[in-house]
């Protein structure tokens, strides 16, 4: 297995969304950088709510934002850009988690595996 990057490790952990209803349990991550330099993220997630039994979901997010690649490669990556990279991509996953059952585009990012 090849050494993550710390932008990869930061995008990697678990979290639970911002009103604490959700928690995103980060299973598996694949970073696939494409030679255009777009990125594709591929989650593997359960996803915990009380008294709700937990999902296990395949998230795969397409990642155009180029201004982020230094963070995504960098072995030292400036904290405040990696901050800001995790907070974009958990907001991301939140709100296709949020949406997924009205917004067709979201919908077709994820998909339930139990």
């Amino acid at each position: 297995m090849a050494t993550r990057t710390p932008a990869e490790l930061a995008l990697a952990r678990s979290f639970t969304s911002d009103d604490g209803a959700v928690r995103f349990n980060v299973t598996d991550l694949t970073v696939d950088h494409q030679a255009d330099r777009k990125v594709t993220f591929t989650y593997g997630l359960v996803i915990e709510r009380k008294g709700r039994t937990d999902e296990s979901w395949l998230f795969t997010l397409p990642w155009s934002d180029k201004s982020f690649n230094d963070v995504l490669t960098s072995s030292v990556p400036d904290p405040e850009r990696l901050r800001q990279l995790v907070e974009l991509v958990r907001g991301l996953l939140e709100e296709w988690w949020d949406t997924k059952d009205f917004n067709r585009h979201f919908a077709k990012l994820g998909r339930r595996c139990s």
